[in-house]
This record gives C-alpha cells, structure tokens and sequence, in this order.
C-alpha cells in the first residue's frame, strides 16, 4: 500500500511541477515584448529608413510590420518589426515611409533591432504635419573615403 501511495503522490508532485511551468510559460506576445525592452535598454542608436508599411487587410487580422533598413558596424541590415502592440506608432509609421528614423540596434547582435516600444520612438514626432521628402541612407560604396 504505501507503494502506491508513494508513486501517487510522486505523480501528482509531477501533474503539478507540469501545470506550474505552463502557467508561467510565456506567451509571444509577452516574449517579443520583452525583447523590445531589453534592446531599447541595451541599444545603440544609429540612423535608419523606413521602407515600407505591411498591413493586413481591413478587418483580417495578422500583423503590422515596419520594415526598415540600417547601418551598424559597416554592415547594412534590413528588418522588420511588428507593431500591432504599438498602435500609436503604427499611425506615424504611415505617415512616415521613406523616412530616415534612428533604429536601436543590440551591439553583440546587430540583427536584434527596434524602431521603436513602449518607452522609445525613432520615429519623428507627429507634430510636422508635412510629409518630409524622402531621404536615402547612401551605401558604404558612395560614402568618400576619409583621408
């Protein structure tokens, strides 16, 4: 009897280690948040363009993705981010394609980029109401060596 007794409660210690760990599992959208975060906190700051604005179609869901391009340690990257979490940002970036914005970027990995979260914006403040002209980042190509 107290074998049985002993492999019940092991396998219940077991269920409940199980359920624990689920319930503090993450969701993405908790994950990606904190990636945010973490990089705003970590990041350099470098000039960026917004190239485009990827939208669902109007009352289908799906993500909104803010894609950019920037230069970090003579190596120009081209991103994407995802700002459905951000719906302030998500009306500027409209309004904002062709843009030169400021991207921060992890320094041990320049891939790991923001253009914005929920404590910083790269994006220019809404307050011009013009759209400024295009602005193109020259390549590393066209940029004169210093002499």
């Amino acid at each position: 009897m107290t074998l049985a007794a002993s492999s019940a409660g092991v396998f219940l210690a077991g269920w409940i280690v199980i359920r624990v760990r689920r319930w503090r599992r993450k969701s993405p959208e908790e994950i990606e948040r904190l990636r945010r975060l973490d990089v705003n906190r970590r990041g350099r700051i470098v000039a960026g363009q917004i190239l485009d604005l990827s939208e669902p179609e109007p009352g289908k869901p799906g993500p909104r993705l803010l894609l950019y391009k920037y230069d970090a340690t003579g190596v120009t990257y081209e991103a994407a981010q995802d700002i459905c979490a951000l719906p302030a940002i998500v009306q500027l970036a409209r309004r904002r394609i062709g843009s030169i914005v400021s991207v921060k970027y992890n320094p041990r990995v320049p891939t790991n980029s923001i253009v914005a979260c929920e404590e910083w914006s790269g994006l220019p403040s809404a307050e011009s109401n013009s759209k400024p002209e295009p602005q193109r980042i020259p390549s590393p190509a066209e940029v004169p060596e210093e002499t």
